[in-house]
């Protein structure tokens, strides 16, 4: 078993290990359902390090999807000086929160 894992999902990397709750972007799936993550970037499991090239070949992150939800609100202002024009804009992004069930090795 391992203890922590590098994943891709979204175009961002996560640090993840066992029982962590993690926000990512949306995933098209419905609440309580497993998740597994298949680009699994590097493994360490406290004596051994393995690093994929770019992935590594057969390793899987399980998770439980714990809830879909909108973050806090970003507020985007755009101001030109000495022209009298300005823009606000409000933005809530889409995310789910996933539980780290188990890090797979083959």
């Amino acid at each position: 078993m391992a203890n922590i894992a590098v994943i891709k999902t979204g175009g961002k990397q996560y640090i993840v290990h066992p029982g962590q709750k993690i926000k990512i972007e949306k995933l098209p799936t419905k609440e309580g359902d497993e998740v597994v993550f298949d680009d699994v970037l590097l493994i360490d499991n406290g004596e051994k390090t393995e690093i994929g090239t770019p992935t590594i070949k057969g390793a899987t992150v399980k998770g439980k999807l714990l809830k879909q939800a909108k973050a806090k609100k970003v507020i985007v202002f755009k101001f030109k000086a000495k022209k009298r024009e300005k823009t606000k804009k409000g933005h809530r992004q889409l995310y789910s929160e996933i539980e780290i069930l188990a890090i797979a090795q083959k």
